[in-house]
């Protein structure tokens, strides 16, 4: 009796090592030396990632899904990798629906499995095979909460950005960008970038901090306000030569950003250049 009560204990304070993770490929940062003609392009849907193993949906951790019958019956019994997704700019609706334990028939309703890739289990398909297999099995499949990712080429970086802008405009998170000829492969990858737009500001520099470790004795970051008062550091996108003869205080620099933090401060901020000389 001891002995169950020990493993009932164990099974509610350590649900999750039931699950074991799945193989799933993570995406690295684009860089703009990528030969962007080697890859295929597609839309990033702010969404839940949800595999589908064949039999049962689960995150990337391994956790199940707890989706209606009816969205997971006429899946095929082949691994599938893909998001679940409303529409833009939704995300905390499709949070709320996908984790509740008891599937709420209504808010499913409104949730589309966006599916980008198909694994083979031998690992013999290139990606752009893996995406006419899940093209083809998908519009066989016909079911409209269920959709094939659309992927496509595109020539060089000036078009990818233009592309990014305008997937933007209408509310996108940003681009993925898959190797066409490279095999599945878990873990981060550079066979998988991720394109998301940056914005730029200009803020005033107040304090010039000295670094650590190898920047000891160089600038390490600098503390700089904004036009609305908010002050914060800036510590990446310096070159050594700029951390040796860094930007006077009184001084206005340029940084990308992406989006702000809960407290209003510029979130991954990076320094790009001086505004005097952005000319």
């Amino acid at each position: 009796m001891f002995q169950k009560r020990c493993l009932a204990l164990w099974l509610f304070l350590f649900p999750l090592v039931l699950f074991a993770q799945p193989d799933v490929q993570l995406a690295t940062v684009f860089s703009e030396d990528a030969h962007v003609e080697e890859y295929l392009v597609s839309e990033k849907y702010d969404g839940i990632r949800a595999i589908w193993t064949g039999e049962k949906l689960i995150t990337r951790q391994g956790n199940p899904i707890f989706a209606p019958k009816w969205f997971t019956d006429k899946l095929p019994r082949v691994w599938l990798d893909g998001e679940l997704w409303s529409k833009h700019n939704d995300f905390e609706f499709i949070m709320s629906t996908v984790r509740k334990q008891i599937p709420v028939d209504s808010e499913w309703r409104k949730i589309y499995y966006m599916v980008f890739d198909a694994p083979d289990r031998e690992r013999n398909m290139t990606f752009e095979e893996r995406y006419k297999r899940y093209s083809r099995l998908l519009t066989i499949l016909d079911l409209p909460h269920v959709l094939p990712v659309e992927q496509f080429s595109v020539s060089n970086n000036e078009v990818l950005h233009n592309m990014l802008t305008a997937y933007v405009n209408k509310g996108s998170e940003g681009l993925m960008l898959h190797r066409k000829l490279a095999r599945f492969e878990t873990g981060r990858t550079d066979n998988l970038l991720k394109l998301k737009p940056h914005m730029e500001a200009d803020a005033k520099v107040i304090a010039i901090l000295n670094g650590t470790g190898k920047y000891d004795g160089m600038m390490g970051s600098v503390l700089v306000e904004m036009p609305s008062g908010v002050r914060f550091k800036i510590g990446s996108g310096f070159s050594d030569k700029e951390r040796n003869t860094p930007p006077n205080i009184g001084d206005y620099i340029v940084y990308k950003y992406h989006g702000f933090t809960e407290r209003g401060i510029p979130r991954f901020a990076s320094f790009q250049r001086l505004r005097d000389t952005e000319y």
